[in-house]
């Protein structure tokens, strides 16, 4: 993990001996990751942060909900999350700062609450991460959800202590990444679902629910996960106009593994729902999963959701120590005992609580429809007005537009989500 991402390759040779030595920081990130690699890992990580356990839940509920219907739904929340990514990516990785340090120097102060809010969003959405774990590991072997969540705590705590914590946290994300779509494909195919229909039906659907639509934007380009992968790019030492088609290839295909997840997902729970069958209410997935391949399936259910929770884990961590370094230099020596500490904390509620923490995941959800118009304005504005803070980056003006079209649609989300809370309370 990186800790003065602007450094880049002209600190990598002078501190590659004597970081070496120390136990609190990993090497310089030019001599961990190739150029390609930097950027697989940051299009992983958005994608898996965003693949949790409220995704899958998500989708199989909207799924039995809305039918084939639903495909138009997923059609339109990834082309507004296009739209997002694209200019949060760009904005970030020409200024080679992270948001909340950006948002700082537009607005002073703003960063803070910026920080604030996506820390606060992201240590309520991982003990929801922490609790899919648990649930993954009893689907598959029968473990004690209390074992089965310190175990994973235990394995993505690993991860961030090993040498190279960088590389592994992006191979990790990289493979798990792969596991659950091959894993889905495999069920989909089993299920045969009514391909043709869901086509005909995302073109030309029976029903629209804007509410859907919202909640799958919140849910994969909210809080904090709209920042994970731009945010690792600025670890990795991108920076610069010089980098634009690779950020802007790379924040697409981010957002298109996603949307593939959630396809292939669809499709696997739609077999069965359109088959007739009716889903458990308090499990819908897992019971899905099991009316298609029996048995099997809980165990496949079980792999798919504790590799969506174990990377959701090491995404939200990663992500919010990233805005916590808005406190000092201090963030970035420690960071990794600083990850540690929020996983430990996470899991700790989690323990404490030994249930499901539905109110939590709830308020973190509406939450997140707060934090995204929030800090999307602000680097909206930045792209508009403030080009010195691009390097004198001339911001493209299809962008902007799209990115505002997109921030209009955030601030409906943000006035559901104030709806939501005023319920909670």
């Amino acid at each position: 993990m990186s800790h003065t991402p602007d450094e880049g390759s002209r600190a990598a040779g002078a501190e590659s001996g004597a970081t070496a030595g120390r136990g609190d920081v990993a090497p310089p990130p030019d001599t961990q990751l190739s150029g390609r690699n930097k950027f697989l890992g940051a299009m992983f990580l958005m994608a898996t942060s965003a693949i949790g356990p409220g995704f899958i839940t998500q989708t199989t509920t909207f799924t039995d909900q809305l039918m084939a219907a639903f495909a138009f739904a997923i059609l339109a929340s990834i082309l507004f999350d296009i739209a997002i990514q694209l200019n949060v990516w760009r904005v970030v990785g020409v200024a080679g700062r992270r948001a909340q340090d950006l948002a700082n120097s537009a607005f002073p102060g703003s960063g803070y609450v910026l920080a604030a809010l996506d820390v606060l969003g992201g240590l309520v959405f991982n003990i929801g991460n922490i609790a899919g774990t648990a649930l993954g590991l009893d689907a598959i072997f029968g473990l004690d959800v209390r074992i089965g969540a310190a175990l994973s705590a235990a394995l993505a705590i690993a991860i961030f202590l090993v040498r190279q914590a960088g590389v592994a946290m992006d191979r990790v994300v990289v493979l798990l990444g792969v596991v659950m779509i091959g894993l889905t494909s495999f069920v989909a195919i089993n299920t045969q679902p009514p391909v043709g229909e869901a086509l005909r039906q995302t073109i030309a659907p029976e029903t629209v629910s804007f509410l859907v639509i919202t909640t799958l934007i919140g849910g994969t380009v909210g809080g904090y996960i709209v920042y994970a992968g731009a945010h690792r790019l600025v670890d990795n030492g991108i920076k610069g106009e010089e980098f634009v088609p690779q950020i802007t290839r790379s924040s697409i295909v981010g957002v298109l593994i996603t949307g593939l997840m959630r396809v292939l997902l669809f499709l696997a729970i739609l077999g069965v729902v359109a088959g007739g069958k009716e889903l458990d209410p308090l499990n819908p997935a897992a019971s899905a999963f099991e009316q298609a391949l029996g048995t099997a399936g809980r165990i496949v259910f079980g792999v798919i959701i504790w590799a969506a929770a174990i990377t959701s884990v090491i995404g939200a961590s990663y992500t919010s120590t990233s805005f916590l370094k808005v406190l000092g230099p201090w963030v970035s020596r420690w960071e990794r005992w600083v990850v540690c500490g929020f996983i430990v904390a996470s899991t700790s509620v989690f323990l404490i609580a030994k249930t499901t923490p539905v109110t939590l995941l709830i308020f973190a959800g509406a939450f997140n429809g707060l934090i995204l118009p929030f800090g999307l304005g602000i680097l909206l504005w930045i792209a508009a007005r403030r080009r010195d803070l691009l390097g004198g980056y001339s911001y493209p003006t299809w962008l902007l537009v799209i990115g505002v079209v997109a921030w209009v649609s955030t601030i409906y989300l943000g006035y559901n989500s104030l709806t939501g809370l005023r319920g909670l309370f």
